[in-house]
């Protein structure tokens, strides 16, 4: 069940970044996207 929240969080965040960001910001964010989803997905307890 996390792999799936977690890729589903880095897939929605990732595409959102694409919109609202230039290129090179978007790839920046993917770090940050990445450590948030796996927060999300593994340690904060929701899943």
């Amino acid at each position: 069940m996390e792999r799936k929240v977690f890729w589903t969080a880095f897939t929605v965040l990732g595409l959102v970044a694409d919109v609202a960001f230039p290129l090179w910001w978007a790839l920046a964010a993917t770090i940050p996207i990445g450590v948030l989803s796996w927060w999300l997905a593994y340690r904060s307890g929701w899943f």
